[in-house]
């Protein structure tokens, strides 16, 4: 009995320790609190893709990285891009009726040159000059697919950030 009580004990110690445990060296230095988005530049065909992007973006920095919104000009980091390519419509799956050929999954890929800055000093927080993904969707749900790339696109760069310090 005495032996469980120690084991009991030992185990209740160790829970209390680990409330005082914390990560260190994930995230944005200390002295990032604000961020401006820039609107991407777009070359591509699709006039949508820079608004929904920022949107994402918008949303998911501020959740995910605990920075706040701030105009340009008094932010702590910049975010700044380009919508490379945009590659929509290409067909991977294809329905099983054979009198009829017609696509039942199609996929599309987002390319986009992405960086993020230190204001305060122009050290480049996180950059990638080819960051690609990729999405399925079912036929006619073009915007579905779209806003998954997109997704993948803002979970990249959080987990760069998060990653890099």
């Amino acid at each position: 009995m005495r032996r469980r009580g120690t084991w009991i004990a030992s185990f209740a110690l160790l829970g209390l320790a680990g409330c005082w445990y914390s990560f260190a060296g994930g995230g944005l230095p200390p002295h990032i609190h604000t961020m401006a988005i820039t609107t991407f530049d777009n070359q591509t065909a699709s006039p949508d893709i820079p608004k929904e992007l920022y949107d994402t973006l918008h949303a998911e920095l501020d959740r995910r990285l605990g920075v706040r919104d701030a105009p340009q000009e008094r932010a702590d980091a910049l975010v700044r891009g380009v919508v490379q390519s945009y590659d929509a419509d290409v067909p991977v799956g294809f329905s099983a009726n054979s009198k009829q050929s017609e696509t039942a999954q199609r996929q599309l890929a987002i390319t986009v040159e992405v960086e993020i800055v230190d204001q305060s000093n122009g050290h480049v927080l996180f950059q990638n000059k080819a960051l690609r993904a990729e999405a399925s969707y079912p036929e006619r749900a073009e915007a579905t697919g779209r806003a998954q790339a997109i997704k993948k696109i803002v979970q990249t760069i959080v987990e760069g950030v998060q990653s890099n310090w």
